[in-house]
């Protein structure tokens, strides 16, 4: 982008004037949320990996909200026998401020439970016969439909609930399936290969449902399950010392997730079922909002695991939690590695504690020292150029008036969608408004509209930025062809055995 247009589309919109300092993890950001604590390595099922939020797109549901949380990264699609069911001692949740306070308002509560059937065979002749139990996720074709299991031995489902108020002591409701009033769902079985299911995404599509959400006026829908890594980076590289061209070709370099799935929640919402008082100086509704997982406080080791469903641990006490997201990766490469393990367990009210990270990062001395005279970090301290839009949102945007500072991800679901095929991976700076930073999209490339931000590109002052008009980037985009223009949005996932 060269700074005539740069500054035009500033003139133009408000929105684009704070553009990508909107968020912490935004300025200063260069991969989504992967291994990104120490202790957080120790329970991969409840790591939080990416949130999306946006305006659904899909034809027909503008007057929806999307949110997309992303758990238990890295995903080879090979990897049995056991797969990647999520953590049935878990509690994942998305969590909505409409109010502007800081505070969740409204919680979604997934809770999964594992189901198990001990599928056994014949084994044995000449009077000598036993039934032995078998070794495999699944001992025969599994699909289309959502109820043909008979050869899985271990799968999940899950419930909803919606929780009003404070998460742990509000009033909780449970959300229902809409075909049969039933409160439970089922998670499609990981895409194990094209032998295992004729055809996947037929199954996968068949576990998308209907949901009546209590209190809400309109049909929601939910989808628990597998998907292909939508986000871009070539990671290896990026922790490498940054070893990569920053003025290079935006997409010169490897995705290091292309080969990867994920699991993700996701839930569209009537978009007058979240929002609430919080509203921009224009009088446009905003909300916020993040995703955590919970494990329960204590944990004791089975020393003798038994065959007649004694599991490896006994798990009791209060749900505490252990992984946080909202903007994406704020943990990974802004929080400093002694605080990371509590960055994930505090929540957006607290975010004081952390502010340091924001008005003095150390990204952008990082790359000045990496990439000495090409890269040169901002002189200007405090960073408000980073510190207003990211705890507060983008004034006459999604900046709820008399807003607590807090890092979140926050939408205006009333700036009009831009449909597949026309939007811009740049969001705001591509002069599209319904993207990132307004709430977040697969396609947004945050990485790069990241690091043009945290150099300075909303500084206007060259000796102060003198980088501020670079075209930073890591090398990697989104392929849009990688998406679906319709809910759940993240593609089919990837194959174990694709022969």
């Amino acid at each position: 982008m060269n700074r005539h247009y740069a500054r035009s589309l500033l003139s133009k919109s408000v929105l684009a004037t704070v553009v990508l300092g909107a968020g912490l993890g935004s300025a200063v950001s260069l991969a989504s949320s992967h291994r990104e604590a120490p202790f957080i390595t120790e329970v991969p099922k409840v790591d939080g990996t990416d949130f999306y939020m946006f305006r659904s797109y899909e034809l027909g549901r503008e007057d929806t909200v999307t949110l997309i949380a992303n758990y238990l990264p890295l995903q080879d699609a090979y990897g049995g026998p056991n797969y990647f069911d999520l953590d049935g001692n878990a509690i994942y949740e998305i969590h909505v401020d409409n109010t502007g306070n800081a505070e969740e308002d409204i919680t979604f509560r997934f809770k999964l439970t594992d189901v198990k059937q001990d599928l056994q065979l014949t084994i044995g002749d000449n009077g000598d016969t036993r039934q032995v139990s078998v070794p495999l996720k699944n001992i025969g074709g599994i699909g289309p439909a959502a109820d043909q299991t008979d050869a899985v031995q271990t799968r999940q489902t899950y419930e909803v609930s919606v929780i009003r108020g404070d998460r742990r002591t509000g009033t909780t409701e449970t959300v229902m399936n809409a075909f049969d009033q039933s409160a439970t769902f089922n998670k499609p079985v990981d895409n194990i290969g094209n032998k295992s299911f004729s055809d996947y995404e037929a199954y996968a599509n068949d576990h998308i449902y209907d949901a009546i959400i209590p209190g809400c006026n309109g049909t929601a829908r939910v989808f628990v399950g597998q998907r292909k890594e939508a986000f871009a980076v070539n990671l290896g590289e990026i922790f490498d010392l940054v070893n990569t061209n920053p003025l290079g070709g935006r997409n010169a370099e490897r995705n290091d997730l292309a080969d990867k799935n994920v699991t993700s929640l996701a839930l569209e919402v009537p978009t007058s079922c979240l929002t609430g008082t919080a509203a921009n100086s224009n009088n446009q509704k905003v909300i916020g909002a993040w995703t955590t997982a919970s494990l329960r406080q204590a944990r004791v080791l089975n020393p003798q695991p038994t065959a007649d469903g004694k599991g490896a641990s006994i798990q009791g006490g209060a749900y505490t939690q252990v992984s946080r997201l909202g903007m994406p990766l704020v943990n990974e490469v802004v929080i400093g590695l002694k605080d990371k393990d509590a960055f994930n367990a505090s929540e957006p009210k607290d975010d004081g504690q952390f502010a340091t990270y924001v008005t003095h990062p150390t990204l952008p001395e990082l790359l000045e020292i990496l990439f000495a005279g090409t890269a040169v970090a901002p002189n200007q301290f405090p960073r408000s150029d980073l510190v207003t839009a990211f705890l507060t949102g983008v004034p006459a945007v999604n900046q709820p008036e008399g807003v607590v500072a807090s890092e979140m991800l926050r939408l205006n679901p009333e700036i009009e969608v831009t449909q597949p095929g026309f939007q811009n991976d740049l969001g705001v700076l591509g002069s599209d408004n319904a993207g990132f930073p307004n709430g977040r999209r697969p396609i947004d490339d945050v990485v790069d509209v990241s690091l043009r931000v945290a150099m300075g590109a909303l500084i206007a002052d060259q000796n102060v930025a003198p980088n501020n008009e670079a075209p930073f980037t890591d090398g990697v985009q989104v392929d849009p062809s990688s998406l679906q223009s319709t809910f759940p949005y993240l593609s089919t996932p990837l194959p174990g055995a694709p022969n």
